[in-house]
């Protein structure tokens, strides 16, 4: 078997999904080429995608921080270089082809994914890490020899090895999400930590194809404060690549150096041209708190003794619709802090880059993990369009108001909420469905909150607006109303006659009758109130 083996550079790898709705495989350089002949990434899962995206990003901080769209030398060095740098790749509708393949052609050793002295994107040094098999590495099964799926996704020959470039895929996607299984060798190590992007509420900018996805979440300068990144230095320029276990390094000031982010200490193990597994050790991480040069997630504030002290990362619930959520996206303030791929985005229509009038659509990628991070449980995705209209200054009022009916439709699902609880203690229960029936709710007004969100425009007219909002709270109150109705219909017998229930108000005592019919009063009484 050959020393060296497949380089990236050349060999498909790159999943992506053409305007035709097929699937093929591309090559790294033809990944960023002819990114706007595709329609988007199309990995095995949307979290692995988001690492193949970062691995992208950080290709073109490498190349057009230093170079300007003819390939002349022009770093960027202050805001102004940025936004033109940035504009004159928008409006080339494609990244030009001699900087990006002369920047590649002078790294090409840095990325055969099987090299003797620098694999890409591995240590030699994570040999005697934690062993996995190649099941553990295919995140589709994300299966330890201790943890065997019920339904995996594959089996037999294929899931005990993988090819060059599903290993390559998945390569990125455990560097970045991790769990926190695997052993420390050395002497008083901390536990691994999941992997940086499985510690983030990952959140980013799509396209109308990769071309335009690449470019929306581009971020060339600072949202603190506008400012030029320190540097341009992606992993595989560093002289050596770090190979010591769990190192905490200084935050990276460096978009570049910062999405090539080492978290594992990663070596690939094959055998007759398949990966059939792979060892690991914990790598480099550094503070969560205020790490603001991190653009890609939404972040909560910390509050200690009422005072607010800053902020990290927060991840995303699964049970939450996206939507529910804009706040976090939208608003910039002494309590919130805004996405930096979204204040990006903002930035460039407020410099001229966009156009008046664009719609953003964000997207939303998590891994959920169990028991303290020891292992993936879940891995879920959504996406969110509006105007960006709605985050400028003019669309202060409607956003206020989205938000308004944001804290409505809680409300609502509030009511449906203590409507199902009535109903199962009337029949005998314990009062334990809330939740199930306010999910039921949610889901029923999900898509029409969409549309009346994305129908949102500031620049339209003032009443036309109205009406619309209008139209969509008769609509989520139509729903709400059907959602009760159901309920009681099939509540059952024994709800309808009722029961009386023993409950303590403040100190006292009473007994309560409940019903079918009389939960059901106190459902439309409660609901008259949204009129």
């Amino acid at each position: 078997m050959n020393d060296v083996e497949f380089n990236l550079l050349d060999e498909p790898w790159v999943r992506v999904i053409r305007p035709d709705c097929s699937e093929t495989e591309l090559s790294l350089t033809d990944a960023l080429l002819h990114a706007q002949d595709v329609e988007d990434l199309a990995g095995e899962l949307p979290t692995q995608d988001v690492a193949v995206l970062r691995l992208l990003l950080a290709v073109m901080h490498a190349v057009f921080y230093r170079v300007d769209e003819n390939g002349d030398e022009a770093p960027v060095e202050e805001a102004e270089d940025a936004y033109r740098r940035w504009k004159a790749l928008w409006e080339l509708g494609h990244l030009p082809q001699e900087p990006v393949r002369a920047y590649l052609e002078r790294w090409r050793e840095r990325f055969w994914l099987f090299h003797p002295e620098q694999p890409f994107g591995q240590v030699k040094s994570a040999g005697i890490g934690t062993e996995y098999s190649a099941a553990k590495l295919n995140g589709e099964l994300s299966e330890s020899g201790n943890k065997v799926r019920l339904f995996p996704v594959r089996s037999g020959a294929a899931k005990s090895a993988l090819t060059y470039g599903e290993a390559a895929r998945w390569l990125l996607y455990v560097n970045g999400f991790d769990d926190t299984s695997a052993k420390p060798k050395g002497k008083d190590l901390p536990s691994v930590g999941a992997g940086w992007l499985g510690k983030l509420g990952l959140i980013t900018a799509k396209g109308t194809n990769l071309f335009e996805t690449l470019m929306l979440n581009f971020v060339l300068l600072k949202d603190t404060d506008e400012s030029v990144w320190e540097g341009v230095t992606p992993s595989w320029e560093l002289p050596q690549a770090r190979g010591a276990e769990r190192v905490q390094i200084a935050m990276p000031d460096d978009q570049a150096a910062l999405l090539t982010l080492q978290s594992r200490r990663l070596l690939l193990h094959r055998d007759g041209g398949r990966v059939t597994g792979y060892t690991v050790l914990g790598g480099d991480f550094f503070e969560r708190k205020n790490a603001f040069f991190e653009q890609m997630t939404v972040w909560r504030p910390i509050i200690e003794k009422g005072s607010l002290m800053g902020y990290q990362p927060r991840r995303h619930d699964s049970a939450r619709q996206m939507w529910r959520d804009f706040a976090v996206l939208a608003v910039q303030s002494d309590k919130r802090h805004r996405p930096g791929v979204v204040t990006w985005n903002l930035n460039l229509r407020d410099n001229g880059c966009l156009e008046d009038g664009r719609m953003m659509c964000c997207r939303i990628a998590s891994v959920q993990y169990g028991d303290k991070d020891f292992f993936v449980s879940d891995v879920f995705s959504d996406s969110l369009m509006f105007h960006l209209e709605l985050l400028t200054e003019a669309g202060e009022i409607w956003r206020t108001r989205v938000m308004d009916e944001i804290e409505r439709c809680d409300r609502m699902a509030g009511v449906i909420g203590m409507l199902a609880t009535e109903l199962d203690i009337a029949a005998g229960g314990k009062g334990a469905c809330e939740e199930t029936a306010k999910e039921q709710f949610y889901y029923r007004i999900d898509v029409p909150f969409r549309e009346w969100l994305t129908s949102l425009d500031p620049q339209q007219d003032g009443m036309e607006k109205e009406e619309r909002l209008e139209a969509w709270r008769r609509t989520a109150e139509r729903i709400a109303g059907e959602l009760g109705r159901e309920l009681v219909a099939g509540a059952g017998p024994a709800a309808f006659f009722g029961r009386m229930v023993k409950v303590k108000r403040g100190k006292e005592e009473k007994e309560i009758h409940y019903s079918a019919p009389e939960a059901l009063n106190h459902f439309e009484y409660r609901m008259r109130k949204f009129n």
